[in-house]
Parts: structure tokens; C-alpha cells; sequence
């Protein structure tokens, strides 16, 4: 599957007119890897050096800039100061969407764009054509309003 992901992108780098590095696809391959992680440049960095101890923290942060710039990751922060890299899924024309929990960090994703008919009404209404959107929800997810809910109870006994 990540081969097929990592073929999928050098495609995507090479009709643009760049080549997929060796640096780039093992920048590459750690998003994919970690995924649901959202990582920083560091974090990439961090764990590239386990494997390739050779490279360096400007490359890592040149590499995720030039597939960002190229939309085949996103620039995401979730307000905790931190730039985060996500990949871009090639068979969605937007990006995902994000619930993000105030109280633990957590991030999950919304793959499904409910955003399309809101499109069509600002294409049809404004003349205007959409490019790209985000939408992330700030909140407090499942286990966090659980967690919650269980000490309320344990306050009153």
C-alpha cells in the first residue's frame, strides 16, 4: 500500500517537472507511516534520522515545503503553535477535514467533504470557483466529555 501511495506521488512530482529523491520519498514514506500522527518537521526529522542518519533537519524542512507547495501535503495547525504536515489523498479533490479536542490534543479526521453543496451554492450565487477549503472543529471529544461526566459524578458522592 505505501508503495502504491509513494508511485502515486512520484507521478505527482514528476508531471510537475521534479524528481522523487531519495530524501523526499523517505520524507514521504515517514507521513505515510505515521499518518494519523500529524507530524512536524522535527518530528519527521526525528524519526528520518533513526534510518538516515546523513540527513538534515534543512532538508527535511526543503523537502515538506517544495510536496506542500506541490499539494501533496497540507499545512495544518491546530493551535498548539506547531506547523504539522498531512498528506493530501489523490482520490479527493479537497482536503480533510479535522475534529480537534481542546482537552487532550486528539485529532481525527473527516474524510468525507460536506462542504460540496455549500460550494456549489457560492459557485452558482457569487461566480466565485473554489479551489480548496479546510474546516476543522474545535471541541471536546468522546472520551474527554466521558472522562468529564465520570469526576462530576465522583464530585457529588
Amino acid at each position: 500500500m505505501i508503495e502504491e501511495q509513494l508511485e502515486t506521488i512520484n507521478r505527482q512530482l514528476r508531471t510537475k517537472g521534479y524528481k522523487l529523491t531519495p530524501q523526499r520519498a523517505a520524507t514521504v514514506r515517514v507521513l505515510l507511516e505515521n499518518e494519523k500522527d500529524h507530524l512536524s518537521a522535527e518530528d519527521v526529522y526525528m524519526l528520518l534520522k533513526r534510518s538516515n542518519p546523513d540527513i538534515g533537519l534543512a532538508t527535511v524542512y526543503r523537502s515538506l515545503e517544495l510536496l506542500s507547495e506541490l499539494h501533496v501535503v497540507e499545512k495544518v495547525n491546530f493551535g498548539d503553535g506547531a506547523t504539522r504536515y498531512d498528506l493530501r489523498s489523490s482520490d479527493q479533490e479537497h482536503h480533510h477535514h479535522h475534529l480537534i479536542c481542546t482537552e487532550c490534543g486528539t485529532v481525527e479526521e473527516i474524510k468525507d467533504d460536506w462542504l460540496l453543496p455549500m460550494e456549489n451554492r457560492i459557485a452558482k450565487e457569487f461566480g466565485f470557483k473554489v479551489l480548496d477549503h479546510r474546516l476543522d472543529f474545535h471541541g471536546i471529544c468522546k472520551a474527554c466529555k466521558s472522562k468529564a461526566s465520570d469526576n462530576d459524578h465522583k464530585a457529588v458522592s
